[in-house]
């Protein structure tokens, strides 16, 4: 009973969007502004009645055409995509003119790539692996993304001061006198500890990350070589592709189970009023 009620709830949810969407169409706006017009001019009521039933009629049948319902998929889907596009612009305005540099400069040679496989194996479509260079490079902004606001995180760390704490947080430990001061001292030291952890986790995936990007950097120049020296359209295989996409797949991996280090370190900003190095504010 429960799964029927879903699926109504899902069924109703997904006609909406076509009935919706009829209602905004420029055809019904403008059919609906001639009626009134109609009956401002006439002063009567009856071009209103046929609206109506007009649009009844229109909403009971027009939603419920699959050529319409292809059309909004298709309208909806190309607007998600330039949503997509467009935060991703936005992104990348926000790196350092050395990051944009980069990202730029694999823009291009993605596209110089592509163009580069058809003029020298005189194909008019590039291979489906090649295609797959856009995500690659989607990759490659997400990732320096992520690479950046890490190394702000570390930055915002004295490292050394955290030892220190640490180190009077032992000492005082164990020269307190009475059972409770030694109970808040040894949470005072698991709290570091914890962060020093925090610390080389974060220390690490930065580290790895820096490895990725060079890894998908890398991997482009050495496709537009091959390009340019290949003999045969169908020289490389999807081997090499398969292999970037595998590697990169590990590293969001590991970002996601350090996930928790970047949230340890977004408290300690917080409490310590580093305000900018925090993820909102780059929203």
């Amino acid at each position: 009973m429960a799964d029927l009620a879903k699926y109504q709830q899902e069924l109703s949810k997904y006609n909406t969007k076509y009935f919706g969407e009829a209602l905004k169409e420029p055809l019904n706006f403008w059919g609906l502004a001639g009626f009134a017009i109609a009956a401002a001019y006439t002063q009567s009521v009856i071009p209103l009645l046929v609206a109506l039933i007009a649009e009844i009629i229109y909403l009971m049948i027009v939603p419920m055409l699959p050529n319409y319902r292809r059309m909004v998929d298709r309208r909806l889907r190309e607007r998600l995509i330039a949503q997509h596009k467009s935060a991703r612009e936005k992104l990348i305005k926000s790196f350092t003119a050395r990051e944009r540099e980069a990202v730029e400069y694999l823009r291009w040679q993605k596209e110089k790539i592509q163009d580069n496989y058809k003029k020298f194996t005189g194909a008019s479509e590039v291979p489906t692996n090649l295609h797959s260079l856009e995500q690659r490079w989607e990759d490659f902004v997400d990732l320096l993304d992520v690479y950046r606001r890490r190394k702000q995180h570390l930055k915002s760390i004295n490292r050394q001061s955290v030892h220190n704490q640490l180190s009077q947080a032992f000492r005082a430990t164990e020269s307190a006198t009475d059972e409770r001061t030694k109970k808040v001292q040894q949470t005072n030291v698991e709290i570091l500890k914890r962060r020093l952890a925090a610390f080389d986790e974060l220390e690490s995936s930065v580290k790895h990350v820096e490895g990725q990007l060079q890894s998908i950097e890398n991997f482009f120049g050495y496709l537009n070589d091959e390009i340019v020296t290949m003999s045969q359209p169908d020289k490389f295989t999807l081997l090499d592709f398969e292999q970037l996409s595998d590697s990169i797949a590990m590293t969001k991996q590991m970002l996601d189970a350090t996930s928790d280090a970047m949230g340890a370190l977004d408290a300690h900003n917080r409490a310590m009023g580093n305000y900018e190095l925090l993820p909102e504010a780059k929203s």
